[in-house]
């Protein structure tokens, strides 16, 4: 296993780009019986409310056309019962969407997955396995294996290929992670523009407006205005609700 784990670092690590990499892992995912490859990262998964934030990184390969529209801004990542479980374990672990399964997704299924459970029947993925990562500060990025038109017992067959995914799925993650830039470290749920998040910070040291005005060189009453700008699109009620909704964002790290 430690030359497989070689292998495939040595693999991934010969591309230079977010992309090349993302290929290279879908190729040997193809050794796992595996068709299409995801791989997605958030740096913050729920929001202050509860729902799953879209990623600020994902990756596909093998899927349909229509995947990333649906799940990014048609709304299904937010109901996608795969990767509820994949943020409430650390397991990985192999689901299948037929009746006839006995996968932990099976009985995790209700009615307010119609609209996932119905396209995956409709394009021919109901099978796979999905690789949690689990990272230092909270921040989550998974890596899910499909086989399109999977045979009959997949999803009992797919347990002696789950030890592997799972070696690929970390090194991609340790592979892509360095190329991350400041867009794919920033949770996408609320943006602060630059001005905002610097009197955010300054706020939550305890400065007041009038202090943070000295150390920025600005009025106070400019100060006030980003401040309320950035309680706003918070959607906080006063400043100690703005600054504790900027710490679970990560805004102030």
């Amino acid at each position: 296993m430690l030359q497989d784990v070689c292998d495939i670092d040595a693999k991934l690590s010969d591309a230079a780009t977010l992309e090349g990499r993302l290929a290279r892992a879908h190729a040997v995912a193809g050794d796992f019986g595996l068709t299409s490859l995801i791989y997605d990262y958030t740096p913050v998964p729920y929001s202050h409310d509860g729902d799953l934030i879209n990623p600020s990184f994902l990756g596909m390969r093998g899927v349909p056309d229509d995947f990333a529209a649906l799940w990014c801004e048609g709304g299904y990542y937010q109901i996608d019962p795969v990767q509820h479980l994949a943020f409430r374990s650390p397991k990985p672990f192999v689901w299948s969407y037929r009746q006839e399964a006995r996968t932990v997704l099976n009985p995790y299924l209700n009615e307010g997955h119609a609209p996932v459970v119905d396209y995956v029947h409709a394009t021919r993925i109901t099978c796979g396995m999905t690789v949690p990562v689990h990272l230092p500060g909270g921040s989550c990025a998974t890596v899910t294996g499909i086989r399109q038109d999977a045979e009959a017992g997949f999803d009992r067959a797919a347990d002696v290929h789950l030890g592997g995914f799972t070696v690929l799925a970390h090194a991609l993650h340790a592979a892509l992670e360095p190329l991350f830039g400041r867009r794919e470290r920033q949770s996408q749920a609320v943006r602060l523009s630059p001005r905002e998040l610097e009197c955010v910070r300054f706020a939550a040291e305890g400065l007041s407006a009038k202090e943070i005005s000295l150390k920025l060189g600005r009025s106070a009453a400019t100060v006030v205005m980003h401040l309320n700008a950035a309680a706003r699109k918070l959607q906080a009620r006063n400043r100690a609700q703005m600054v504790a909704r900027a710490a679970h964002y990560r805004f102030l790290s």
